[in-house]
């Protein structure tokens, strides 16, 4: 490794430096909307992974377990109700925030079989009836057409959890998304190892 002129002036070399390292690793802003380049978000193997989809900070919900906060989704906007009454569940919190809109969520993983729990509500006030939630989504090839979400948590501000094994064989866990009626909606994502 060459080591930088000691008779370049201290600001300069701090700048030298600070332009090397942004050149080596660059980084999508959370904000971008972009989806994370492969490999940007990995997780030990064995270790199960959750994500709060609404939230920007970290959350530890009434069990005591650990939910990251939102990443590695394309597109979409988040929303956080955090005083709304939520059914059907002991970890109301889960379920107060919500990621809409979005297109694609990408995480890097090791290869192997999970159980992949995504985590819905309905939370947004306007929706209070069947067919007006419907959308598409597909986790590793596993299509879901025709999701109306009011009609499978059994009404508005009820938990529901669909849980769906994947085999994991290019690194990466990627779940589509297709709004039909409204946008597409989702709490949480848990990525649990298995056996």
């Amino acid at each position: 490794m060459k080591t930088l002129n000691p008779r370049l002036p201290p600001f300069l070399r701090t700048g030298l430096i600070a332009l090397l390292l942004l050149s080596v690793s660059p980084a999508i802003p959370e904000s971008s909307g972009a989806a994370p380049a492969a490999g940007t978000a990995s997780i030990v193997a064995g270790s199960t992974i959750r994500i709060v989809a609404g939230l920007s900070a970290p959350l530890t919900d009434e069990t005591g377990k650990k939910w990251l906060p939102s990443h590695d989704f394309l597109d979409g906007d988040t929303m956080d109700r955090p005083e709304l009454s939520i059914a059907n569940t002991e970890t109301p919190s889960v379920y107060r925030s919500e990621r809409y809109g979005m297109t694609r969520f990408v995480r890097r993983i090791p290869n192997g079989n999970y159980l992949v729990k995504l985590h819905f509500a309905v939370t947004y006030e306007a929706i209070d009836g069947p067919r007006q939630c419907v959308f598409s989504f597909d986790v590793e090839g596993r299509a879901f057409n025709d999701f109306d979400l009011f009609v499978r948590a059994g009404g508005a501000r009820k938990a529901y959890v669909e849980s769906i094994p994947v085999e994991i064989n290019d690194g990466d866990l990627d779940i589509k998304f297709t709004g039909q009626l409204g946008n597409p909606t989702i709490s949480a994502i848990e990525i649990v190892p298995q056996p």
